[in-house]
């Protein structure tokens, strides 16, 4: 493995996998274009060294080719993020010509890598009623021709770099199968180290008190997270529609909240480990709820496990806040990952943004914070706090994974 910061780019070609899975509106114009900006200090580090960048990324989830999932959307933006024109290759597998007429000092954005199958690696286009055997075929059949999308897009460069943490929990073959090909040659962009140096922070290294919040609408999505958490934190904070399975488990009577009820042993399993651990549980204990799923509905604040039926829980109440603040600010640890609330409803909105605040205040007074997730990710965005906490994670599922205790494809293809 290689290092971005001593790594000999000049005269070199890179390819880089990067994530511009950016939200377009119906123009196709860009509306939030974080991940091309978080991109930028690896592409020009290449530039600036001599080097040639071609970049490879997907964009939404196309099973052919779709002119609406066309990466040529982005690239005036990115010339101009990236500050020199940047050529675009119409076929990501056809690009040898444009790639070795590069000259140092030039970028190349090859199309969506997701328009052939064998980037995921997975058969597409099967009947419902496909044997077993035709779809064993069916995925040997694309494993196979993995193989030479993978050879083809290495051939186009000398040097490999992983610059897409959004993606690196998947072994897609532009994630983790090309890193084969430069064993020599491989290694993480800035944005990729930052995001493995801020997991390492949280789960190898954090300094305690550790408090662990943890939110979203399902525990069946965050189970593994939870039981993760519980060998590494002092404090578990759970909100969000998540928390309701487990006050219902306890015996508390939640109306119409969401929950689920498979889960309820899992959760009281969960408390119990807890406890025998010596970790301190939070749970809400008091809540907004509301008589319709909307900006309109009736609102009311009453204690969590005591909903009455025909209302559900839609946000944290002020007392469950207050009592979570005051253990976040006497926290030196603090991850978030998951809303506390129905964060989408601005009426349902005001728990998990004051959890944003609650964060800027802990790390301007030391605390370590990390955010991960989309809701939370967009809390802090939204309310101008990005740049008040430690670090703004841009992976959703990877980080989930990350914090479940998995080892990610994409970080193992480099580090082995």
């Amino acid at each position: 493995m290689q290092n971005i910061d001593t790594y000999d780019f000049s005269g070199k070609k890179a390819i880089v996998r990067v994530d511009f899975n950016v939200p377009l509106n119906e123009n196709f114009e860009i509306t939030d274009d974080t991940r091309i900006r978080r991109a930028m200090p690896t592409l020009k580090k290449v530039l600036e060294k001599g080097g040639s960048v071609i970049i490879m990324s997907h964009l939404g989830r196309p099973k052919k080719v779709d002119p609406k999932f066309s990466l040529k959307h982005i690239v005036a933006h990115v010339s101009e993020c990236l500050g020199v024109p940047v050529q675009f290759a119409e076929d990501c597998q056809k690009a040898q010509e444009q790639a070795a007429a590069l000259k140092p000092g030039e970028a190349l954005l090859l199309e969506n890598l997701r328009y052939y199958a064998e980037e995921e690696g997975k058969p597409r286009g099967l009947a419902e009623d496909v044997t077993d055997e035709e779809k064993k075929a069916a995925k040997a059949a694309v494993k196979a021709s993995q193989k030479e999308f993978v050879k083809t897009l290495a051939s186009y460069a000398d040097c490999y770099i992983n610059d897409a943490f959004g993606t690196a929990h998947r072994a897609h073959a532009s994630t983790a199968l090309i890193a084969e090909y430069f064993p020599n040659d491989k290694m993480f962009g800035y944005l990729m180290e930052g995001e493995i140096k801020a997991i390492d922070n949280v789960l190898k290294n954090a300094q305690h008190p550790f408090t662990a919040i943890i939110g979203g609408s399902k525990v069946s999505s965050k189970l593994a997270v939870l039981e993760n958490m519980l060998e590494k934190v002092d404090n578990l904070i759970i909100g969000g529609g998540m928390g309701y399975t487990f006050i219902k488990a306890q015996g508390g009577q939640i109306g119409n909240s969401l929950h689920e009820d498979e889960l309820m042993p899992n959760a009281l399993e969960i408390l119990a480990k807890a406890k025998e651990k010596g970790v301190n549980i939070y749970l809400s204990v008091q809540t907004l709820v509301a008589d319709d799923f909307a900006q309109t509905a009736n609102t009311q604040i009453v204690p969590s496990n005591a909903i009455p039926e025909g209302w559900e829980g839609v946000d944290a109440g002020p007392e469950s806040l207050a009592r979570w603040k005051e253990v976040i600010l006497g926290s030196k640890t603090i991850l978030w990952n998951g809303p506390v609330g129905v964060f989408e409803i601005e009426k349902f909105a005001q728990g998990t943004l004051q959890i944003a605040r609650d964060l800027a205040e802990a790390t301007e007074k030391g605390a370590y914070t990390l955010v991960g997730g989309g809701d939370s990710v967009a809390a802090v965005t939204q309310m101008g706090f990005a740049d008040k906490v430690s670090y703004v994670s841009t992976g959703g599922g990877a980080m989930l994974e990350a914090l479940e205790g998995k080892i990610l494809p994409g970080i193992a293809a480099i580090q082995d």
